[in-house]
C-alpha cells in the first residue's frame, strides 16, 4: 500500500507539474539575489529556426573553442605524468571546482535509507521485487522521502549475475512485451539472463526548482532555500542510484561488482555525475546526455550553458553555475564535461546519440565526441584504452574497441537502437 500511495503521489506531482511554476520561478530569483545577478542571457532557442537565437546546427557557424582545460594539468601549472598524482593531485582539483561550480557539493552525511520489498511476483523465469527505500527524516519530520525502484533477477540462477540499473519510471514492465522496433532493453538483458532494475529519480528528488525544499535537498537542508554551492537534483539523483546499491549488496543473486548504470537525456547527465561520485558502478550508458552531461559546455552547437541555467533547468546544477549565464561566461568556466567523463576513468562508459535529422542535435552528439576525445589521456594514463582516433564517425559507425565508447544510432531522442550496442560492450567487461 505504501508503495502505492508513492506512486500516486508522483503521478499527481507530473499532472500538476505546470501548477508549481511561480514556486519555482521564486526560488530561481531568489538564488539570482544571492549570488547578485541582474540579468541572465537568454539561451538558444531548440524550436524555432527563424528565431534571432535560434540554436546553432551548422558546424560552419559553430565557434571554435579557445581552449580546454587540461585535465593533466595541475592548477600550478605542472602536467601530470603518473597515475599517483592523478589520483592524489589533479583528480582532487577536478572534483573541487565541479562541486562548487557545477554541480554542487553532496553534503557530508546524509540520512540511511531502509529498504522495503513491497510487493514480488514471478513471471516468465523472472522474479521482480517492488522497492521502496524510506529515507530517515527523524532530522526534520516535515519532508518526507520514498525512494521507488524495481528489480528484477533471473530464477534458477546459480551464482551471482550482472545487473542494469535504469534512470526511469518504476511502471510495470511486463516480460516478452517489444517495441516497435524490437525487444525493449528489458527483454534483451532477460535473453542474457541477466538481473535488470528500475529507480525513479524524481522520487528522491523533484525535477523542478519548485521541489528544492523537498526531496532529499530540502530534507538535508531542512526545508530551506539552497546556498549557491549545495547540490542539485543530478547529483542527488545519484545519491538516490548509490543507496540503491546498497540495497544491491545485499542481494546475493546480484554481483555488485557487474553493475551498469544507464540514463537517457537529463538521466544521461545524472549518469556521468553518478559514476564521477561513487567508485563502485562498474560501467555507464550514457544517452543523449547533452549540455551538462557529455557535450562540451564551450561548444555553441545545439544547448548552451544559458539553457541550463534557466529557469526550468537550473534545479539540476548549483546555483553557483548560474554565474556562468550572468556575469561571466562559459570561457570562465573552470573545468568542462572531458574532465566529467575522466573522473568516470578507468572505468568503461559508453556515449550515445541520435541524429540532427532525427530530432537530437540539441544534445550535440559532436560536442559528447569530442569530449569523449579530450578525456583520452586520463584513461591513457591509467592504462586504459581511448576512442583511438579524432575523426568524428559516420552515422552508426561505434567507435567501440576502447574504455571510452561512442556511437551516433541513426534514430532520434531515444535510447533503443544503441541498446544492443551496450550490452555487448557491457558484456565484455562482465566476463573478462
Amino acid at each position: 500500500m505504501k508503495y502505492s500511495l508513492s506512486l500516486i503521489a508522483f503521478v499527481v506531482a507530473v499532472v500538476l507539474w505546470g501548477q508549481v511554476a511561480p514556486q519555482t520561478e521564486h526560488d530561481y530569483k531568489l538564488m539570482l539575489e544571492k549570488l547578485g545577478i541582474q540579468q541572465i542571457r537568454q539561451g538558444a532557442n531548440g524550436r524555432d529556426p527563424n528565431a534571432p537565437n535560434a540554436a546553432i546546427y551548422d558546424e560552419a557557424k559553430v565557434k571554435p573553442i579557445a581552449k580546454l582545460p587540461d585535465p593533466l594539468v595541475l592548477k600550478n601549472g605542472k602536467r601530470v605524468t603518473s597515475a599517483n598524482d592523478w589520483w592524489k593531485k589533479r583528480r582532487p582539483e577536478i572534483v573541487e571546482d565541479f562541486d562548487r561550480e557545477v554541480y554542487g557539493r553532496m553534503p557530508k552525511n546524509t540520512p540511511k535509507v531502509n529498504w522495503e520489498v513491497t510487493e514480488t511476483k514471478e513471471e516468465r523465469g523472472y522474479r521482480t521485487q517492488r522497492l521502496v527505500g524510506h529515507v530517515d527524516n527523524s532530522s526534520y519530520p516535515d519532508v518526507t522521502v520514498d525512494i521507488l525502484a524495481t528489480l528484477a533477477i533471473p530464477i534458477g540462477a546459480r551464482e551471482a549475475v550482472p545487473v542494469i540499473v535504469e534512470y526511469g519510471f518504476n511502471f510495470p514492465v511486463r516480460p516478452g512485451a517489444t517495441t516497435s522496433t524490437g525487444p525493449t532493453w528489458q527483454e534483451q538483458v532477460m535473453s542474457r539472463r541477466w538481473a535488470y532494475a528500475t529507480i525513479t529519480p524524481v522520487s528522491i528528488q523533484a525535477d523542478n526548482g519548485a521541489g528544492l525544499t523537498a526531496g532529499i535537498i530540502g530534507l538535508v537542508n531542512k526545508g530551506q532555500p539552497r546556498k549557491p554551492d549545495d547540490w542539485g537534483a543530478l547529483r542527488a539523483w545519484g545519491w538516490g542510484a548509490s543507496r540503491f546499491l546498497d540495497y544491491l549488496e545485499t542481494e546475493k543473486l546480484v554481483d555488485a561488482k557487474r553493475v551498469a548504470l544507464e540514463g537517457h537525456s537529463r538521466y544521461g547527465k545524472s549518469v556521468l555525475v553518478t559514476m564521477a561520485d561513487d567508485p563502485r558502478f562498474a560501467v555507464a550508458f550514457v544517452s543523449s546526455s547533452g549540455a551538462g552531461g557529455a557535450k562540451l559546455h564551450r561548444r555553441t552547437y545545439g544547448e548552451l550553458l544559458e539553457n541550463v541555467a534557466a529557469a526550468n533547468e537550473y534545479h539540476w546544477m548549483a546555483g553557483n553555475y548560474l554565474k556562468y549565464a550572468g556575469p561571466m561566461t562559459v570561457e570562465d568556466l573552470p573545468v568542462d564535461s572531458h574532465e566529467l567523463i575522466a573522473l568516470v576513468a578507468p572505468r568503461p562508459v559508453f556515449i550515445s546519440a541520435g541524429t540532427l535529422e532525427k530530432g537530437d542535435g540539441w544534445v550535440d552528439p559532436k560536442g559528447s565526441f569530442l569530449a569523449a576525445v579530450a578525456a583520452g589521456p586520463v584513461y591513457k594514463l591509467l592504462g586504459k584504452k581511448d576512442l583511438g582516433t579524432t575523426e568524428f564517425p559516420p552515422v552508426e559507425t561505434g567507435l567501440m574497441a576502447g574504455d571510452i565508447a561512442f556511437r551516433q544510432h541513426s534514430g532520434g531522442h531515444v535510447t533503443g537502437p544503441n541498446w544492443p550496442v551496450f550490452l555487448e560492450f557491457a558484456a565484455r567487461y562482465f566476463y573478462k
